[in-house]
Order: C-alpha cells, then sequence, then structure tokens
C-alpha cells in the first residue's frame, strides 16, 4: 500500500504508518505544522494535530470542537460502511466521551462517582493478588516474556474486578480488547464479545448488586439506562487496558534498559511515580484519539478547518512539539503537563487509577524478581503499531529462579470470589449460553458455559504453558 493516497495526503495506516510512526509525525509537521490533512482506514479525511498549543486548544474548547461524532461529514453523508474498523472507536454512543455541556456533566459526574469510589488500598490488593500469581507461573523458569505474561494480563484482570465482572473473563477479553483496539478486520466482532460479556455482568449486578463499578452505575441518582451502564463500562474497560498495558511495558524497558533510570530509582532520588511521568512523555500508552468535530468553519493552526470535519488529537506527537521540548534528552521527572491523559472537560477520568495500577504492578514484579534483567539486547526489542498506539512486541527478561510464595490474603479473596461467582451465576438473569449466542462463534471464544467453565487461573496458566 502506497503511504499516501487520494490528494497525496499521508496515510495513517499501511506500513509507513506501521513501521515508524514518530518518523510520520515529524514529515507531517515539517510539511504542514501545527496541524495536518492526513488519511484514514478507508481513506476518510482527518486532520492530526500535532502541535502541543494546538492540541491543548482542540481540548478546552468544546463549543468549537465537539465530541459528538455524528457531526462528521463521512457519517452524515453515508460514507463509512457498516465493516469498517473505525467504527469501535468513531462511532457514537450514549457516553460521556461522546457528549458535551450538560449532558456531559450528567454521565461523568456518575463515572467519576463510581471511579472516586475505590481507594488505592483495595486496587493495590487486586493488583498484588494477580501481580504474585502471574510471577508465581514464571517464578520456577528463571525466564519470563513481560509483555505476553505480565503487563496484557494484569490490568484487565485488575479492571474486571473493578467493574465487578466474574473472574474468568480476564484472560479472554485480553484478547478481544487488544484485537478491537488495532482497528483490524475482525474489530467488530471482538467489539461484540466485549458488549455480550458487559450485558452479562449488568444483569449479575442488577440481581447481585456489589462494591464495584457495575454496581455503582446502576444505582446513581443521575438514572442512567443499561445501555449508557454498558457503554460506560465498555469505555473505561477497553481504555483503561489499552492505555495501563502500555504504560507498564514502556516503563519496564525503561527500567530494564535505562541504567541511569534503575540507578536513580534503586538509589532513591526517584519515584516510581515520577518515572512513570517520564514515560507518559516518552511514549504515551495512545499515540493519537479520535478525535473532536468542528462544529463551524474555524482556523487551526495555519489550517482552515471545516464545519464537521474530524480532528485526531496527536498526544505523540503534541509531547515531543519543539516548542515545548527544545531538547528531547531532558529529564522530566515529575512533571505531568504531558497530553497523555488529555486535558479539558474530558480528561481522562481514570488516570489515577491507571498510574496506580501500573506503579503498584511494577513495585511488586521488582520486589518479587529483584533481580530481573533484559535476556536480549535491547536493539532487538521491537513494537507494532496501528492508528492510535504503539505497542512494545515482547520484553524477554531473566531472573533467579525461584518459587513465589502465594500472599495469604490473595488466595482467601480468590476463594470468596470464585464461591460469589458460582453463586452468581446460577442466579443470573441471563445464561451464558444466551451470551455465546450473541456474540458469535468467532474468535475470540464466547466464555464456555458454566457446566464447563474452568477458573481465571487455569485458563491463564493454559495460555502460557502451550
Amino acid at each position: 500500500m502506497a503511504p499516501t493516497g487520494p490528494g497525496g495526503l499521508r496515510r495513517l495506516y499501511g506500513p509507513e504508518a506501521e513501521t515508524d510512526p514518530a518518523g510520520l509525525y515529524e514529515k507531517l509537521r515539517a510539511e504542514h505544522g501545527e496541524v495536518a490533512p492526513v488519511l484514514l482506514h478507508g481513506d476518510h479525511r482527518a486532520w492530526l494535530v500535532l502541535g502541543h498549543g494546538a492540541n491543548i486548544t482542540v481540548m478546552r474548547t468544546p463549543s468549537l470542537f465537539s465530541r459528538d461524532s455524528r457531526l462528521w461529514n463521512a457519517f452524515r453523508s453515508n460514507e463509512v460502511p457498516a465493516d469498517s474498523p473505525l467504527l469501535p472507536v468513531v462511532a457514537w454512543q450514549p457516553i460521556c466521551v461522546f457528549a458535551d455541556g450538560d449532558e456531559h456533566r450528567r454521565l461523568r459526574g456518575a463515572l467519576l462517582d463510581g471511579l472516586n469510589g475505590f481507594d488505592r488500598r483495595g486496587i493495590r490488593r487486586h493488583v498484588r493478588r494477580f501481580t504474585t500469581d502471574l510471577v508465581q507461573v514464571v517464578g520456577p523458569t528463571g525466564r519470563a516474556e513481560l509483555i505476553s505474561q505480565f503487563a496484557e494480563h494484569l490490568p484487565m484482570l485488575v479492571m474486571t474486578k473493578l467493574l465487578g465482572m466474574p473472574d474468568e473473563y480476564g484472560p479472554q477479553l485480553v484478547t478481544a480488547a487488544r484485537d478491537l483496539m488495532k482497528g483490524t478486520e475482525t474489530a467488530i466482532a471482538s467489539n461484540e464479545y466485549v458488549v455480550a460479556g458487559l450485558r452479562r455482568t449488568i444483569a449479575i449486578r442488577r440481581d447481585n448488586p456489589g462494591d464495584d463499578l457495575t454496581s455503582r452505575l446502576l444505582a446513581h441518582p443521575a438514572g442512567l439506562t443499561e445501555d449508557e451502564v454498558m457503554e460506560h463500562l465498555r469505555v473505561v474497560l477497553l481504555t483503561a487496558n489499552e492505555t495501563t498495558v502500555n504504560l507498564i511495558a514502556d516503563s519496564l524497558k525503561m527500567v530494564l534498559t535505562d541504567p541511569r533510570f534503575r540507578a536513580h530509582l534503586s538509589g532513591g532520588q526517584m519515584t516510581l511515580g515520577e518515572a512513570l511521568d517520564q514515560v507518559l512523555w516518552d511514549s504515551p500508552p495512545m499515540s493519537l484519539v479520535a478525535g473532536r468535530w468542528a462544529t463551524a468553519d474555524t482556523e487551526l493552526g495555519g489550517q482552515q478547518v471545516r464545519a464537521g470535519d474530524l480532528l485526531l488529537l496527536g498526544l505523540a506527537a503534541g509531547n515531543v512539539d519543539p516548542v515545548v521540548r527544545p531538547d528531547p534528552a531532558a529529564p522530566l521527572y515529575g512533571n505531568r503537563s504531558h497530553l497523555s491523559f488529555g486535558a479539558g472537560p474530558h480528561e481522562c477520568p481514570g488516570q489515577d487509577i491507571g498510574r496506580h495500577v501500573a506503579e503498584a504492578g511494577i513495585d511488586i514484579l521488582l520486589t518479587l524478581l529483584p533481580d530481573v534483567r533484559l535476556a536480549v539486547p535491547e536493539e532487538e526489542l521491537t513494537w507494532s503499531s496501528a492508528w492510535i498506539s504503539r505497542h512494545l512486541t515482547a520484553l524477554p527478561v531473566e531472573f533467579t529462579a525461584r518459587d513465589i510464595e502465594p500472599d495469604p490474603v490473595s488466595v482467601a479473596e480468590a476463594e470468596q470470589a470464585e464461591a460469589r461467582t458460582e453463586a452468581e451465576q446460577t442466579d443470573a438473569a441471563v445464561p451464558a449460553s444466551q451470551v455465546a449466542e450473541s456474540a458469535g462463534a468467532s474468535d475470540p471464544t464466547p466464555p464456555t458455559p458454566p457446566a464447563q467453565r474452568r477458573s481465571w487461573w487455569d485458563v491463564l496458566t493454559g495460555v502460557f504453558r502451550r
């Protein structure tokens, strides 16, 4: 596929965009300045916002740059096919992400109340349980691959607990969530799988409320409909997983490859939280966000933006804007003016939870495996890219082989959770077989019926030991 399409515009998909997205951003900056015209899948036109200041302007001016995707010219002219890989990301949904004004405040207020109900100690308990369990699998071998065996699983396992989902969903949702966010040809099927699992969770929590986000949204005085609850759970699950996986992966990579980082970290001169901020500047968990839609003809960064145009927030490009970072190599420990979590009324509501999961997970991992080290030369590490994010492909490590003792509190919690889950599955209003039928037969495979269901740990260790 050619790197350029109709009108000579550069594509944000295809070999060039996937091989070197940072290089593509700099080409666009050199050619167009702060705002560049680009093409998305299907050669739909959009504006990529590259400048740090221009991104802030778009984020903080909802009157001109709305989150309501129904304004998009391509939607209004029926140019987007039903199987477009863009749809799971840009199709309008009844959630705060696609709302402005009073409706946004109503929906976001409910979501913030639900998320703020979690305390750091409770989240760390979940992180400790799952980190310990994950490390137990690889501990005796002395080797691990920290992307597929740790980073890709920890956030989803923790999020299923916070959302009140049955434990066994975690390992299977990892595949579906990553596929959906890549915008592949199977993104629609993966989205249907995620939705089916969330609807079943809502049915369970409607009859068996608990101390979880699903129960809080169902009971919130804002009066969210079940569709609104499901869509908010979906966006929290997917964005929290995608961003936290990448944050953990890139932070571990820095710990293992940058001797100054690890020396500072172990010497107490820099906290892990400050280190995460450096990673958020250099490797934002999402390269760009789609998007904003212009409410009227306007000018931005020297470009004439038309009403109904789609704008993409270039988080990675904005974080290396020479105007704010004349020396990209200069450390930025503790500086949180990066764009990684957005700004303005749509700033990421779950950023504190994501940071805490990443920070606690890495801290516990390094405590359990204090001599962990990279098992290959740094130059052999590779990345894969999609239009909205960039992923470290693998992070092979080695360490002194050891048996990892289970945490007693984690064991007790796991046993209690399994007993509760069994009871909830028996009483659930929506049988698992119906969920599987609605999700379809395509991969990722829907959950097995209750009589055949294995525990999440059996599923997870089975994946690792193939």
